[in-house]
């Protein structure tokens, strides 16, 4: 902190008072800082040149110009939305150049920070060019750091993204390190955090990786992809792909709206889609969901303002936009994500999670042998929803489950309210004739405590839509 004094500088008489910068408002203390930049000195030696300039008449403080090079700048004050766009060091870095340009075509302001692994793969001309400034490379550039400007890098934004998340980045960001202007502006930051993971499949399935995010996705960074699909490496291929520009931009859209909805502040997780519960490599158990219902539930949700985290199985349909996506295959890696996810005010067991799976999946492809079918022993998988259900503490205020039923539909509802201590029971038939089951339409009845509520049929996203305004007027009437 400045401490100023008048009268130490010549400039005595009764009225003469102290300063302190903090006095001074923040559109004054910016121009000091930039003047000082620009003409290498300290604030307070600006401080003291303005003041003689002052003293003779001269116009001793000019707005900085355009031209000046004023290190950090403050944004402009415009009614456009600000993105930082931390660009890390892997082949998908490339994809970060369409990312910009399709955030500046809806009207976004981009500044960039690249990694020094990210100028190997692309140049800081080019992400100039289309940023329309100077990415920021080093956390010591004197130009940038007169002020501490990693930590206005971080503040001086409505989103962070990173775009490709490498798992290095993950793990800095994961474990509070701060070594570099990216890791440093990430934990210096108080804005939201999108990251967009990209690297080798085995990279992405190592349990280090895989601890790192479920730390990232309990913070509250959200998370959109990666996506599966050939790797750069020649004959590579699985989960790991960076998702595409235009999925990071819907998603940072999302982020980007004004949490003004019905669920503003609210923590929600939702479980989507089916498990698959191995039998060898290349065999498992499975059912026809297709997550559509758990999906639209989770973007109907972040419509509405809440911190969305959906744990999904194998679906084939999109993430969500502005929702953060944890991807797993079988009922006990749901189970540990949901475990993970917790604390939530709200809780919704859309998945159709196998009730069980092999006790032994074998290591190797089951071959015929002529001897007859083999012996699969079977053993039931984690009930999800009782276990969340049931807990005594993180129990969300609502915990809500589906009843997928082909028989006396309300009454096995019913039965599974009671018997799994959840609060409500999204009961519907999934009879092959209804075509529910992997289909766009639902018929829901809506089992409670207070009695039974039957919806009429209606498209997954109208289903979603009802759920989440009645959990908004259900929360706003416990508060």
């Amino acid at each position: 902190m400045l401490f100023y004094s008048l009268k130490s500088q010549g400039f005595a008489g009764p009225a003469m008072a102290s300063l302190t910068v903090r006095q001074l408002d923040e559109k004054l203390k910016k121009q000091l800082r930039l003047r000082a930049a620009r003409n290498g000195r300290s604030v307070e030696d600006e401080v003291r040149t303005i003041l003689r300039g002052a003293a003779s008449d001269t116009d001793a403080f000019p707005a900085p110009t355009e031209s000046e090079p004023p290190g950090i700048a403050p944004a402009a004050k415009t009614d456009a939305k600000q993105v930082l766009l931390v660009i890390g060091g892997g082949i998908a870095a490339y994809k970060s150049l369409d990312l910009i340009r399709r955030l500046r075509e809806r009207g976004v302001a981009v500044r960039v920070v690249m990694t020094d692994a990210a100028q190997k793969f692309i140049t800081p001309l080019s992400v100039g060019a289309l940023a329309g400034e100077h990415p920021f490379l080093d956390l010591f550039d004197a130009k940038s750091e007169f002020d501490v400007g990693h930590i206005r890098l971080a503040r001086d934004t409505d989103l962070v993204v990173v775009a490709p998340a490498t798992a290095d980045l993950m793990a800095k960001l994961a474990n509070g390190h701060a070594d570099d202007l990216a890791s440093a502006v990430l934990l210096a930051t108080d804005q939201k955090i999108l990251l967009a993971p990209a690297m080798n499949p085995q990279m992405w399935a190592n349990k280090a990786t895989r601890r790192n995010l479920a730390q990232l996705v309990a913070d509250g960074v959200a998370i959109v992809g990666p996506n599966s699909g050939e790797m750069a490496e020649s004959g590579e291929a699985g989960l790991g792909r960076m998702a595409e520009p235009l999925e990071i931009v819907a998603a940072a859209g999302a982020l980007l709206v004004h949490a003004s909805g019905a669920l503003a502040g609210v923590r929600m997780l939702v479980t989507s889609g089916p498990t698959h519960e191995p039998i060898d490599p290349v065999r498992y158990i499975a059912n026809r969901s297709s997550g559509k219902q758990g999906h639209a539930i989770a973007e109907a949700a972040a419509r509405a303002g809440a911190a969305v985290t959906l744990i999904s199985g194998p679906v084939n349909v999109p993430d969500p936009p502005g929702v953060t996506v944890v991807k797993v295959e079988s009922a006990r890696d749901m189970l540990a994500a949901v475990e993970t996810a917790l604390p939530a005010d709200v809780a919704i067991f859309a998945a159709a999670v196998a009730d069980w799976r092999t006790a032994a999946s074998s290591r190797e492809k089951i071959k015929k042998t002529g001897k007859g079918t083999p012996d699969l022993a079977l053993v039931e998988n984690p009930d999800i929803l009782a276990t969340v259900a049931h807990r005594k503490a993180k129990r969300p205020k609502l915990v809500i489950g589906f009843a997928a039923e082909t028989e006396h539909v309300v009454e096995h509802a019913r039965q599974k309210l009671a018997r799994k201590a959840c609060d409500w029971i999204l009961a519907n038939d999934v009879s092959p004739e209804t075509g529910i089951m992997g289909g766009d339409s639902n018929t829901i009845h809506l089992v409670t405590r207070n009695g039974v509520e039957h919806w009429p049929p209606q498209s997954k996203s109208q289903v979603a839509a009802a759920l989440i305004q009645r959990i908004a007027a259900t929360l706003g009437g416990q508060k």
